[in-house]
């Protein structure tokens, strides 16, 4: 599909925003970064609708595609509309769900390059988090920087790659003569670098270099080792200074699309960067923006991180869901879940109702979307909407894959009569003051409807440790997984009375969170038994790449 649509010229999408010549950065003929002092010479003047979703299959529900595509429904409408995503990791490209661009008729151009290395932020993102990895290392085979010496079982930083490589969770460096302190490290994966959480966090370039400098590195006797402790935040920045421009590109249907960042929403805070946001709120009349996975992860992440930050709340939440993402938490195998499964779908309404429940907390507008796929029945189309009628949900049914932004226009017109009879009263799920264990417990129990929370000894004794260090006013960014609301992906529906198991607890001060291990996350993925790789192919005489968006 994108290979062949005709995209806008450059010039011409960056004259539809109200953008000059001077305004913009080409990167090749259809790309372009937006250097912030632009984004900030607007007001803000957009509306925001957050696209977030019920608990997914491992394929996923089309949260993309459908943000993506009730973009272009706005435009449609006759309004000036804009889209705020993520980038694309390498890691599910080349793992399981292949290329994170949207589907069908509701796509981001260039597809072919976004999945792939795009305009290099990711990368950027990588070598400053290494550099600071290799400072640290010499530091201690050198050390001269650190006014408290650090031994090796004190540091806590990892290196990244952004490729999933679970043989890379845990490793010895510095082994042999000569080649540093040994110690035991690892890799995570980019998408959940603390360094990719600054930068999507960061609102210009000096809150970029004072987030750096606040990354605690490691601890000693005398408390905290930070960035700005061994002088290394000026270095990582300027590695930082093109990446933290937002990048411009466009939808199928020439809908202006600022994506940039990509911290993942299962291990990270999942939305795209603060700047993206803004970019979008001010040069357009009604912006859409997602959060990862579903919406026990990233729309609570959004709401509790993101807005107390951008200073801004979503004017309507869309909750995305699909027949078979309901059959499959109803308990449908995930192979059997397209197929027409009326006892599953009714089983797994609980966790639509969940997750509209959990959503209306925060005192914002929610509608549901109802992502359609080929394979629906009409019979269950209709009782999945005649459920959301009885109940006055409001709700539509897109096929912006099949159709474009065509497809989407039921619902956005639903989400614009919404947000005119619907008062915007947001309020986050806790207050910054609560001690770090209270904030967790009540996610755990406002969200995920758990009982309690049990900490491990480890997680205890950290969470002590940064009170009495002065941090206890961070948020919590739970680590989890997107299958469930519970820390157990088997646990599928609307689990309740259960106990939430924490294990760890890692420390994200740049970014302004700690992030509770649940479970058994980790924060480098493992490829599937059938890696998406295989399927990925590079015409020789063309250059074009195949098997990217296929499933």
């Amino acid at each position: 599909m994108t290979t062949t649509t005709p995209p806008r010229s450059m010039h011409e999408l960056t004259r539809y925003l109200g953008l000059g010549s001077e305004d913009w950065i080409p990167y090749g003929r259809d790309k372009a970064k937006i250097p912030l002092s632009v984004i900030y010479r607007q007001p803000r003047r957009a509306k925001m609708v957050l696209v977030t979703a019920t608990n997914p299959t491992p394929a996923g529900e089309g949260k993309t595609t459908l943000t993506i595509g009730l973009s272009q429904a706005f435009q449609h409408l006759g309004l000036k509309a804009a889209a705020a995503l993520r980038e694309p990791s390498l890691g599910p490209v080349f793992g399981m769900k292949g290329g994170a661009t949207g589907g069908g008729k509701s796509q981001l151009i260039p597809a072919q390059d976004i999945n792939l290395h795009f305009t290099g932020d990711f990368h950027a993102i990588s070598s400053a988090h290494n550099l600071l990895a290799a400072l640290i290392d010499n530091e201690l085979y050198q050390g001269h920087r650190l006014s408290a010496k650090l031994r090796a079982t004190d540091i806590t930083w990892k290196r990244v790659m952004d490729m999933n490589d679970r043989a890379l969770r845990d490793i010895v460096t510095g082994l042999g003569p000569g080649n540093g302190v040994p110690r035991q490290s690892g890799f995570d994966i980019t998408a959940a670098s603390e360094v990719m959480a600054v930068l999507c966090l960061a609102r210009d370039a000096e809150d970029l270099i004072r987030r750096l400098g606040r990354i605690v590195i490691g601890w000693s006797a005398d408390g905290p080792a930070t960035v700005d402790d061994l002088g290394a935040a000026p270095a990582m920045a300027a590695l930082l200074k093109d990446a933290l421009m937002p990048n411009l590109v466009q939808t199928t249907e020439g809908v202006p699309a600022f994506v940039h960042g990509g911290p993942f929403a299962n291990i990270a805070h999942g939305t795209n960067s603060l700047l993206a946001t803004e970019a979008a709120l001010r040069y357009a009349d009604i912006m859409v923006t997602e959060a990862g996975f579903g919406a026990d992860l990233g729309a609570e992440k959004f709401m509790d991180i993101v807005a107390p930050v951008l200073e801004a709340a979503p004017d309507a939440v869309v909750l995305v869901t699909t027949l078979r993402s309901l059959k499959y938490q109803g308990g449908a195998p995930v192979q059997e879940a397209s197929r027409p499964q009326p006892d599953f779908l009714a089983r797994g309404w609980a966790n639509l109702e969940r997750h509209i429940d959990n959503l209306r907390q925060y005192h914002v507008p929610v509608i549901v979307a109802i992502n359609r796929f080929a394979a629906d029945t009409p019979a269950e189309l209709n009782w999945l909407t005649r459920q959301l009628d009885l109940r006055q949900i409001p709700a539509g049914i897109a096929d912006v894959f099949g159709a474009g932004g065509v497809g989407g226009q039921e619902l956005a017109q639903t989400v614009l009569r919404t947000m005119a009879a619907s008062s915007n009263e947001f309020r986050p799920l806790y207050d910054s003051t609560l001690p770090l264990t209270e904030k967790i417990e009540r996610i755990a129990t406002r969200i995920y409807r758990a009982r309690s929370v049990e900490l491990s000894t480890t997680a205890r004794r950290k969470l002590k440790t940064y009170e009495s260090w002065g941090m206890g006013d961070l948020s919590v960014c739970i680590a989890k997984t997107p299958y469930s609301f519970s820390d157990d992906p088997a646990e599928r529906g609307a689990p309740e009375n259960f106990v939430f198991h924490v294990r760890d607890v890692e420390l994200a001060r740049g970014a302004g969170y700690i992030v509770p291990l649940a479970g058994t996350m980790v924060r480098m993925p493992g490829l599937p038994k059938e890696p998406a790789a295989y399927r990925i192919k590079v015409d020789p005489a063309s250059g074009d790449v195949g098997g990217l968006m296929e499933s």
